[in-house]
């Protein structure tokens, strides 16, 4: 089973930027991958998936224009930058990797899921 383990997360002031990281143990260089977020008190949501290669991307409405998803699949590791950070970003930020979906599927992910990074957003 591919491991995966999210880091980057913190406090940080509204209007900045934080940069989330994604290590797999493996085997996920030819699955999409995607970004999902837990707000207190919501449900999961998703924010973002990348193709297995990186050229085509799905970014929640949300988020478009603040959030760039990318990935290297030499280093097994994908990314999440955000700027311009808003409050309501507050959320634990999860990663998934699913060898069956695409891009445009990935938001109905239902597989298991890492320990997550807190990012809080401060006003």
């Amino acid at each position: 089973q591919v491991q995966l383990v999210e880091s980057g997360g913190g406090l940080v002031q509204a209007g900045g930027s934080l940069t989330l990281s994604c290590t797999t143990s493996g085997r996920t260089s030819t699955w999409a991958m995607a970004w999902f977020r837990q707000a207190p008190g919501k449900e999961r949501e998703f924010v973002a998936a990348i193709s297995w290669s990186a050229v085509s991307t799905n970014v929640a409405d949300s988020v478009k224009g603040r959030f760039t998803i990318s990935r290297d699949n030499t280093k097994n590791t994908m990314y999440l930058q955000m700027n311009n950070l808003k409050p309501e970003d507050t959320a634990v930020y999860y990663c998934a990797a699913d060898p069956q979906k695409t891009i445009w599927t990935m938001p109905t992910y239902r597989g298991s899921w890492g320990q997550g990074t807190q990012v809080t957003v401060s006003s």
